[in-house]
């Protein structure tokens, strides 16, 4: 039996000679693995494999049986084309931190409409980014993904009173707390006004330097790291690094 399904690539990996492993968040399973056979052959080289680029959005009809790992794929088309994201050295490499957060984050293959509906949209929205906006893109996704896992950071109640951000609790404080895990000062505030954008579109408000970014998504990524077992080290972020100068 075959389903319709659409999906986004997370990451994918060679099997063999001519075949990959592809991770996916699809709209009607959750997250999936699937075995693709034959899809780096020399003939019409690229043709294919371009498809299973991590952020490719797809259209899929695939076989699934609830009870296997690895699944299969009887079609694959676009979804969505983007414009930049597959050939803009920038853009790609925040749609690439963009899908090893989810990877890293994502633990069960639980359908999840609103998370998959968030990613397509987020991905979306960056292909269309203007720089500025592109630039913040990774905080905001950073810091909206937690919502669909079940540690939201909250905003705060009134941001003249807090004195700190709590990353053990996800609250803004008016006391700081008793353990080291928190932030305060400029980076507190900036993140106080981030949490205010409700979409993608809000990122070009936001006037921040290359310092700043990086502080605030390296206290993001410590988050993470407390809310999530084994979380481990990003390593898209380098690359992003990298690309940024």
């Amino acid at each position: 039996m075959t389903h319709k399904t659409k999906a986004i690539v997370i990451k994918t990996v060679k099997y063999g000679e001519t075949s990959i492993v592809a991770s996916m968040l699809t709209s009607l399973f959750g997250l999936q693995t699937y075995l693709i056979n034959g899809v780096r052959k020399q003939q019409k080289k690229g043709e294919k494999s371009i498809l299973y680029q991590p952020g490719a959005i797809l259209d899929l009809v695939v076989y699934h049986q609830d009870q296997k790992n690895l699944q299969r794929i009887k079609e694959a088309h676009w979804a969505h084309i983007h414009e930049h994201i597959l050939s803009d050295v920038i853009k790609h490499s925040i749609a690439s931190f963009m899908m090893e957060l989810l990877q890293k984050t994502i633990r069960q293959p639980e359908t999840n409409i609103d998370l998959f509906e968030f990613c397509e949209d987020c991905l979306v929205c960056l292909d269309k980014a203007d720089r500025k906006a592109t630039a913040n893109f990774p905080l905001f996704f950073a810091l909206q993904l937690p919502q669909f896992f079940g540690f939201k950071l909250s905003l705060p109640n009134n941001q003249a009173d807090f004195t700190c951000l709590d990353l053990k609790e996800g609250f803004f404080l008016t006391e700081m707390p008793d353990h080291p895990l928190y932030i305060t000062g400029e980076a507190a505030n900036m993140t106080a006004e981030l949490l205010k954008a409700s979409h993608p579109t809000d990122l070009d408000q936001f006037d921040l330097n290359q310092n700043q970014r990086r502080t605030l998504i390296q206290r993001y990524m410590q988050y993470y790291s407390i809310h999530i077992p084994e979380f481990g080290q990003m390593k898209t972020l380098a690359v992003m690094y990298e690309v940024f100068g």
